[in-house]
């Protein structure tokens, strides 16, 4: 483990943030399957465990970005494509529309995207969709019976998955963006009729180079989100 086992995880839990931009360093099967490992002792009501991935490297990869690509860049051909549940508010309000654009405008500050420059932001929407560049990347599944409180209970194996990274010195980015092309991920894929798409997930080395990855998103204090009641 890196850093001879001395990751502890108040630093993994600080350290862990979004990364935009991947070095192509490959990171080994072992790596992966030991960070899984770990991940699946994540808690789920009744122990159901109501995950499961499917780790994209090499040409399964950009096989898939080459074919949600091709229709994200395609105007006709993307506006068939629509996300089978709804991750965001139909109807966004304050203060969580403000935070969502806080975040947008610094990301594209950093990138020296301009408020005007549509091609560009698109361009790095099309990001995603090749995994920054990481030279792995997950998609994550569940069945369709499961109810909302199994998907309480994906989001903490994912959580487990993202620090289990940071302890094997790697870096993660949790992306929605994936859900819209859910069709397109199923038919690569092959997935059975059973199986929604969750999320998708790139997994590398940080490229500290790049602008983009020096974007830190702000937190609330604990007093604004938590009340004592003695």
């Amino acid at each position: 483990m890196n850093n001879d086992a001395t990751v502890t995880v108040m630093q993994a839990l600080m350290s862990r943030r979004s990364i935009r931009a991947f070095l192509p360093d490959a990171v080994d099967e072992t790596t992966l399957r030991q960070i899984f490992d770990h991940a699946r002792r994540a808690p789920s009501g009744s122990n159901t465990q109501p995950w499961k991935a499917y780790v994209l490297t090499g040409e399964a990869r950009d096989a898939l970005s080459r074919k949600i690509l091709a229709v994200y860049n395609d105007p006709e051909a993307d506006k068939l494509h629509e996300e089978e549940f709804a991750y965001y508010p139909r109807n966004w309000t304050s203060p969580f529309i403000d935070r969502r654009r806080e975040l947008g405008w610094s990301l594209y500050s950093l990138l020296g995207i301009t408020r005007d420059d549509k091609t560009r932001m698109k361009a790095q929407l099309g990001r995603n969709f090749e995994f920054f560049g990481a030279p792995a990347g997950v998609i994550f599944v569940t069945d369709r019976s499961m109810e909302q409180g199994s998907w309480l209970d994906y989001g903490m194996f994912l959580q487990s998955v993202m620090l289990m990274a940071r302890a094997f010195g790697l870096d993660t980015c949790p992306q929605a963006a994936f859900n819209r092309y859910h069709r397109i991920i199923a038919e690569h894929l092959a997935l059975p009729d059973n199986e929604i798409v969750v999320c998708g997930m790139s997994i590398g080395y940080a490229d500290l180079s790049q602008p983009e990855n020096a974007l830190v998103s702000k937190r609330e204090e604990v007093d604004d989100f938590v009340r004592f009641l003695k």
